[in-house]
């Protein structure tokens, strides 16, 4: 993933995190679903989408939004893909999840031997490298059937390389 998207979904989790406390106060409770079609209506406002194009696209911009999140998921950052200290017994569901969880907790033990840690190592660099090529066949998909405007803003936002 590039930098940009990176930095994309780092400040749109940070976005998330920040509005949730002030949603839940506003509504009395924060409702995800809704915070995801406000999300989906703004890239369809910025591609430019008709209705019935916007029909063809969204599927097809939900997967690559949920390959970004899943080939993040357990990589490093604040605790994405089930890390243990914000999200209670949530057991991650992804791959690479699963994978980044197994490293740590081979790494929480001290005694673990060397050759056990170089497996989970190993098991979490390829369902990363998974997790990646998914992401590049769900990016190639969505591009080909996008505008070279809607192209350039979905680079722009860091959704597309």
């Amino acid at each position: 993933m590039s930098v940009r998207g990176f930095v994309f979904a780092t400040v749109v989790a940070a976005g998330f995190a920040l509005m949730a406390p002030s949603f839940a106060r506003a509504q009395g409770q924060f409702d995800p679903a809704q915070f995801r079609e406000r999300m989906m209506n703004n890239i369809k406002e910025r591609l430019g989408s008709s209705d019935d194009e916007w029909k063809v696209l969204e599927p097809k911009v939900e997967k690559v939004m949920t390959a970004q999140r899943e080939s993040r998921a357990g990589g490093g950052f604040g605790g994405f893909g089930g890390r243990r200290g914000g999200g209670g017994d949530q057991q991650p569901t992804t791959e690479i999840g699963k994978a980044s969880a197994d490293l740590r907790t081979a790494l929480e033990n001290k005694d673990t031997p060397a050759d056990e840690i170089a497996k989970k190592l190993a098991a979490f660099r390829e369902a990363r490298e998974k997790g990646r090529a998914q992401l590049q066949a769900a990016q190639k998909e969505l591009k080909e059937i996008l505008t070279q405007r809607q192209e350039a803003v979905l680079v722009n936002m860091g959704m597309l390389e």
